[in-house]
């Protein structure tokens, strides 16, 4: 079942909105000033789009968009306190954008990828990422547990409300590099998944997990993050034989484009 505990904008999978549902979007609160800064104008574009556009395409829903600067903007803009400077970040289950895209406008530095299987979904993110002129963040279409192989391994992958921990984890940690992190928003049961949670980690190589609040100042409840850390094999014993296969494979098909440039 699809966890919504910490706020994903909108239902799965939901139709365009009818005539009549589109709601009217709060002006930016001083936290999004303080917080986006000169980037204020293009968050307050993006923000526009999921009001209009997101909900008339069904990637939001239409009683999310007068909470959309302190439920999710904000919420997600926050997870930057615990970002790394100038590390890769996958998005996994990207969406609407959320966590990758305010993110993105809060955190140049960072080379962003945002990874949604749904073609209406990554075409909406196509359009955003070329409207506000990020060229730090790429968007792929695809599942990410098809993607080992695919995609360069990260340093950190970020989910929101994507699935339960377990699940999201397998598919989010084999993404990692060695010693990389997931960082994955949640809700009060952030504590609870953890616990549940334990065992599938380890598995997945996971070798230290920790639950942290991130906005101090900036939202209000703050934004919980789960954090798992892996050690030298994101993935563990699971994902070893699929990760050396395609590493193998990303080998050749290099070694034949250098032979036909030469």
């Amino acid at each position: 079942m699809t966890d919504r505990s910490a706020g994903q904008a909108g239902p799965p999978d939901g139709g365009p909105a009818k005539a009549g549902e589109l709601a009217e979007l709060a002006p930016p609160p001083e936290a999004a000033h303080r917080l986006f800064g000169d980037r204020l104008p293009e968050v307050r574009r993006y923000a526009e789009l999921l009001a209009d556009s997101g909900v008339r395409r069904g990637l939001i829903g239409p009683r999310e968009v007068p909470r959309l600067w302190e439920r999710h903007l904000l919420n997600c803009a926050v997870l930057s306190e615990i970002v790394p400077e100038g590390v890769t970040v996958c998005d996994v289950g990207s969406g609407a954008g959320l966590p990758g895209i305010p993110l993105a406008l809060v955190r140049p530095d960072l080379d962003i990828t945002l990874l949604e299987p749904l073609l209406r979904r990554t075409t909406f993110l196509e359009e955003v990422v070329e409207l506000l002129g990020l060229d730090h963040v790429s968007v792929a279409r695809g599942r990410a547990e098809e993607m080992l192989g695919s995609l360069n391994p990260v340093h950190v992958v970020t989910a929101r409300a994507v699935a339960p921990l377990d699940r999201l984890a397998g598919w989010g940690v084999p993404l990692l590099r060695p010693y990389g992190e997931m960082l994955a928003i949640k809700g009060d049961t952030a504590e609870e998944e953890l616990r549940g949670a334990r065992d599938a980690l380890h598995k997945l190589g996971v070798v230290e997990t920790s639950v942290v609040q991130v906005g101090e100042g900036v939202v209000d409840p703050l934004s919980t993050v789960v954090r798992a850390e892996v050690g030298e094999s994101p993935g563990g014993v699971r994902f070893a034989a699929r990760r050396a296969k395609a590493q193998k494979a990303r080998s050749g098909r290099a070694a034949r484009g250098g032979r036909r440039r030469r």
